[in-house]
């Protein structure tokens, strides 16, 4: 499939405005990959006429699956290691020492197919096993993407060999998973019940989810342009609760919005605390 160049430049358009995702100008290869099922499935010539498909606004299933083509799911178990241990260490800890107890209120944000709010309940029971926590501790995690694909599957909590081989130890994969046929791996229902999905654009609003302990952002924003990154940045901050915990990728900073957070090391790795 060849894009030609005022192909690329509506497509990259139409994909900002709808999920906020600003494509380089050398990034045609990754819609020319991504969109020829969806060309191929619907016989259509080119990206032009998918396009003009998309303009007319009789196909909303169609731009719902070209959402779900462009969104970036590469996720990992675990991934970084630190901001769970820094959870059970660390955060946990003080929620339990809290005179009422309250259940922490997490929300992951571009959970994708589930690994990171599935990795943080995992976290949390293993924290009331350790010596530091008690056997009741629990915590409600709220888990949004903008794919409902994704967020279907991640529901499902059910892994093929290649997914689970990504940062998910033997240990726990004994622990908390139950073998199925063909080398799949189900996750135990104790992990499930903690998290609720729903489909979200971080564009939108989201004031009706309520205030939050902690924040997942992770590994989202760079893939936003730097206005955007600004104003989800302000609006995640308004919705932690004073004092509640942002957690960004390593390789992301609140940049421009650094002076509504607090920096605080977790050796390894920080964490931003909303003031």
């Amino acid at each position: 499939m060849s894009l030609k160049p005022e192909e690329f430049n509506e497509f990259r358009t139409f994909l900002k405005d709808a999920a906020g995702i600003d494509l380089s100008d050398n990034k045609e290869y990754l819609v020319n990959t991504r969109l020829r099922k969806i060309l191929t499935k619907n016989s259509f010539e080119d990206v032009g006429q998918l396009m003009k498909r998309i303009r007319a606004g009789t196909d909303r299933a169609l731009k719902q699956d070209v959402i779900d083509a462009m969104t970036t799911n590469e996720t990992f178990w675990f991934r970084d290691n630190y901001p769970f241990d820094y959870l059970k260490s660390t955060v946990f800890p003080e929620f339990e020492k809290s005179s009422d107890s309250k259940v922490p209120r997490i929300w992951c944000a571009a959970c994708s197919s589930g690994q990171e709010p599935y990795s943080i309940s995992i976290a949390s029971h293993e924290f009331s096993k350790s010596s530091l926590g008690r056997s009741k501790f629990s915590v409600d995690i709220q888990a949004t993407d903008l794919s409902n694909e994704i967020l279907e599957h991640a529901k499902e909590g059910v892994y093929d060999k290649l997914s689970i081989s990504r940062g998910m130890s033997d240990q726990r994969l004994r622990t908390y998973f139950k073998e199925k046929p063909d080398n799949y791996w189900a996750l135990k229902p104790e992990i499930k019940k903690a998290i609720r999905f729903r489909s979200l654009n971080l564009q939108q609003s989201y004031a009706s989810m309520g205030k939050f302990d902690i924040i997942f952002c992770r590994n989202v924003l760079i893939y936003f342009s730097s206005e955007l990154k600004f104003d989800i940045l302000k609006r995640l901050h308004a919705s932690l609760k004073p004092g509640g915990l942002l957690f960004l990728g390593s390789s992301e900073n609140p940049g421009d919005a650094s002076d509504l957070f607090t920096l605080v090391h977790c050796r390894p790795g920080v964490v931003y605390q909303a003031k």
